[in-house]
Parts: C-alpha cells; sequence; structure tokens
C-alpha cells in the first residue's frame, strides 16, 4: 500500500500491512527564503486517549520534549525535515490517537502566518523507510494560518489507521493546546 492522501481520507496501517509494529512519520515544507525574520515551523506529537486531550503534558513530542511519558514515540531529526518514531507494539493501550501538528514558533520578531510556507506534507513509512501514504498539504490557507493539524494515527479496533487532516488555526499553539486539553494538569 502506497498512496496520497487527501483531507479527510483514511489508510489502514496495519491491516494491509501484516507484522507492522513500527512506523516513521515524516513531516516535511518548503518555505520562501527571507531576508529578515523567517516563520520557524515546530512539529509537535501529542498522544491523546479517547477524550482527544492529551494524556498528561509529558505525552507530547517535539524538540524540547523527545519521547512521551511510554517512550513509544520519539522525535528524531533525519532525512526528512522532521521525523517521529512511533513504535505501535509500545503505544499504551489507553492511547487512542497520536496528532501530529505544526505550529508558528510565538516569537514576536516571527511572521504571523504560514505564507511563507509553499508546500508542506506528511508521510508514514515502514522502519526500512518504504513509503506507506503520505499527505501533501493544500496551501491555499497558507496566508491566514499559523498552526495546522497535518493526520493522525489511530486505533480501530485492534488495528492501526492513518487519518489525514489538514485542519488550521488562526490561533496557533494556543488553539492546539485548547483543542487537545495540553497544559490542564491531569
Amino acid at each position: 500500500m502506497t498512496g496520497r492522501l487527501v483531507p479527510g481520507a483514511n489508510a489502514a496501517l496495519t491491516a494491509e500491512n501484516p507484522g507492522l509494529s513500527a512506523v516513521v512519520v515524516g513531516i516535511t515544507w518548503d518555505q520562501i527564503a527571507s531576508r529578515g525574520p523567517s516563520a520557524e515551523l515546530v512539529p509537535v506529537a501529542i498522544v491523546c486517549g479517547p477524550d482527544g486531550h492529551a494524556l498528561s503534558d509529558e505525552d507530547l513530542v517535539f524538540f524540547n520534549q523527545l519521547e512521551d511519558a511510554s517512550a513509544a514515540v520519539r522525535y528524531l531529526d533525519e532525512s526528512d525535515q522532521e521525523e517521529i518514531d512511533v513504535d505501535l507494539a509500545s503505544v499504551p493501550a489507553v492511547v487512542d490517537k497520536i496528532v501530529f501538528a505544526v505550529y508558528l514558533d510565538p516569537d514576536p520578531r516571527s511572521p504571523r502566518d504560514l505564507g511563507s510556507v509553499r508546500s508542506m506534507s506528511i508521510r508514514v513509512c515502514a522502519p526500512d523507510g518504504r513509503e506507506l501514504v503520505a499527505f501533501p498539504l493544500p496551501s491555499e490557507r497558507n496566508h491566514t494560518i499559523d498552526a495546522v493539524v497535518l493526520g493522525e494515527l489511530y486505533r480501530h479496533r485492534a488495528e492501526w489507521k492513518f487519518r489525514a487532516v489538514g485542519q488550521g488555526y488562526t490561533t496557533g499553539l494556543t488553539g492546539l493546546r485548547a483543542d487537545h486539553g495540553i497544559g490542564r494538569g491531569r
């Protein structure tokens, strides 16, 4: 199985790839060069329970916290601009989904939107590098958003699937935090 997804599309990962117990989620983007401050994008994985909220603040994976509380989701910086390694077999049973997003660093000197991003995509690969699915994010709204949920790995019964999302935010990190219950002191 390999294919390009559109917003809202789902792909069965483990059902179509028997024995798949881990994946590498790669996030890439192409940005217009700037002579002034440039947009600094921050990828994040949010490990969520059945309520769609982060299990805890320790269940965020980004450059400053390289793995979640279970160590099943780990941040890497490899061949894609950013990679997150997910050991599906080790993800705790309480985890319903893992959300992959990118937000604009809220530095006041940075641009206010993702307008300098020409293209962005997320891909899910087997540990051997074989691409399973990819979702190239439509870029026509980049001048109005400062964060985006690219996709999510989620459980469906005993199987893992991937959903292409593409939900943009005009409220950046604040919106991601609110929608996923980050910082609620669980």
